[in-house]
């Protein structure tokens, strides 16, 4: 999953973000959600999300089991 779609992301999960200073190079971050941010319920760079470190960056990959 790509994490465009607020219904898959969900607290807990681990998932793959691009933080705001990485988004030119493309370098992923991997971390568990904390707190969704976007409130729309599709966005076509990734729902933003905020991690249990505090990171704040927008989902490219949804980690499922």
């Amino acid at each position: 999953m790509n994490g465009q779609f607020r219904k898959d992301v969900i607290p807990g999960i681990l998932v793959d973000i691009v933080l705001k200073a990485d988004q030119k190079t493309g370098k992923l971050t991997r971390g568990v959600v904390k707190d969704i941010l976007t409130k729309s319920s599709t966005h076509p760079h990734g729902i933003k999300v905020r991690l249990t470190d505090g990171k704040i960056g927008r989902v490219q990959k949804i980690y499922t089991e």
